[in-house]
């Protein structure tokens, strides 16, 4: 027997499966942890890639608008090195009072100030204002600064534009329809207005109705992704001054900070993605069993969706797919399960195009895969009911589900790959 134990919310679900039954197991690279985070950030500031060093750029007393990720991305360890950002920002004569984080909710809710004390940690929240910039706030004001050649218009948080210096930061992982997180993804959907993101992620559909969603648009893929494409012309429109991104390694530790230039810093830090999350593996598993990693990828079955599309990519057609999620947040966001009330996939689509939203096409792109794979949910009791409106089989134990699984495969000895990371790791078939 080989044992497992797989992160679940902030604890732990652990079982053992037949040694040769476990076709793969989906672990990225070994990658080692930044010993002294501080340090490793001072040394990307004062050498980035593509630009001058930050303490160049800015000006004595000119303001300074610090783009950040929101609650759902608390794994970017933000607390661990923005006060070393803010104290390099004072030595280059820019003070605490010049300098604002906004946060990029793209279409995400508001967070309370606990949670931002959670996530930037009190000593940043006391010295430097926080803004929130939300798509669907009412109190985000969004600037019209231009469209894109594929129509979209150019609408950005007034903040930023308005602030001398703009810093964008973020982590890179793999996306699973923008192809990569981070980089530009922090101006669009970031700080971008709702209708902007709304006819972004509508370049993921097909052209014609009953197509569904276009087939390059998929983790990893900036190739011929036409999503990517038009949010880098939304990072050109704006050239925000600096960019500061992260890497995590396996075990959620920050393993590399890149720097410099918006485009170029953040296709260097894709490499090391690629490097550590793309895992080849053997075939195809009449079974996945995966885990988002623990909370905070599991906060909700929106989030937990990056876990789901990893998992498909393992999984022989008609197979069995087991999602290790504890969804404490699982009534957010409400517009989100909302559209699962369109129980018929052809009227979600047809209601997707004449009103698209990102909610919207992450539900259609999630009942797709139902037609295509069977999913079984292990989470807490509680959250059943929510799961019977989305459609998926919910369970409270890895023992249920595994049992569930035999039955629906229709015999025992299935072939299973186990994906500890899948909201992070992308496997690739080995040809």
């Amino acid at each position: 027997m080989k044992h497992f134990k797989l992160k679940y919310g902030n604890g732990e679900v652990e079982f053992d499966l037949p040694t040769q039954e476990v076709l793969n197991v989906v672990e990225g690279a070994e990658y080692p942890a930044i010993e002294d985070i501080p340090a490793a950030l001072l040394e990307v500031l004062d050498n980035p890639t593509g630009t001058a060093p930050l303490r160049d750029i800015v000006q004595h007393d000119e303001t300074v608008c610090i783009v950040v990720s929101d609650i759902t991305r608390a794994w970017i360890r933000y607390d661990a090195y923005l006060p070393t950002l803010l104290n390099y920002l004072n030595e280059a004569g820019v003070p605490d009072k010049n300098i604002f984080l906004l946060i990029a909710y793209g279409a995400h809710r508001l967070q309370s100030e606990a949670e931002s004390r959670a996530e930037f940690g009190d000593e940043v929240v006391n010295r430097v204002r926080i803004e929130h910039s939300s798509g669907i706030n009412p109190d985000s004001h969004f600037r019209h600064i231009g469209e894109t050649s594929h129509g979209v218009p150019i609408e950005v948080n007034e903040l930023a534009l308005d602030a001398d210096r703009l810093v964008l930061t973020g982590g890179i992982v793999y996306h699973l329809i923008a192809g990569f997180g981070g980089g530009r993804k922090a101006i669009l959907p970031g700080i971008s207005s709702y209708r902007t993101i709304q006819k972004n992620h509508n370049l993921c559909l097909s052209d014609e109705i009953g197509g569904g969603t276009k087939p390059e648009i998929v983790s990893g893929n900036i190739t011929n992704n036409i999503m990517h494409d038009d949010q880098m012309q939304h990072g050109r429109a704006v050239e925000a001054d600096f960019l500061i991104n992260s890497v995590a390694n396996t075990e959620g530790k920050l393993a590399k900070f890149v720097a410099g230039h918006w485009e170029d810093a953040w296709l260097e830090g894709t490499k090391l993605v690629e490097k550590i999350y793309g895992v080849p593996i053997e075939g195809l598993a009449d079974c996945v069993i995966a885990s988002a990693g623990g909370y905070p990828k599991d906060i909700n079955l929106y989030q937990g969706v990056k876990t789901q599309v990893n998992a498909v990519l393992a999984c022989k057609p008609g197979g069995v797919v087991i999602l290790l999620m504890e969804l404490p947040d699982i009534h957010e966001p409400e517009e989100f399960l909302g559209w699962f009330d369109t129980r018929d996939l052809q009227e979600r689509e047809i209601k997707l195009r004449n009103g698209f939203t990102v909610p919207g096409f992450i539900a259609f792109h999630l009942g797709e895969d139902f037609q295509k794979y069977r999913h079984i949910l292990v989470t807490k009791p509680e959250n059943k009911a929510i799961c019977d409106r989305v459609g998926i089989d919910v369970v409270t134990s890895i023992d249920e589900a595994l049992e569930l699984a035999g039955k629906l495969l229709g015999r025992d000895d299935y072939s299973v790959t186990v994906m500890p990371l899948a909201s992070n790791t992308v496997p690739l078939v080995n040809k």
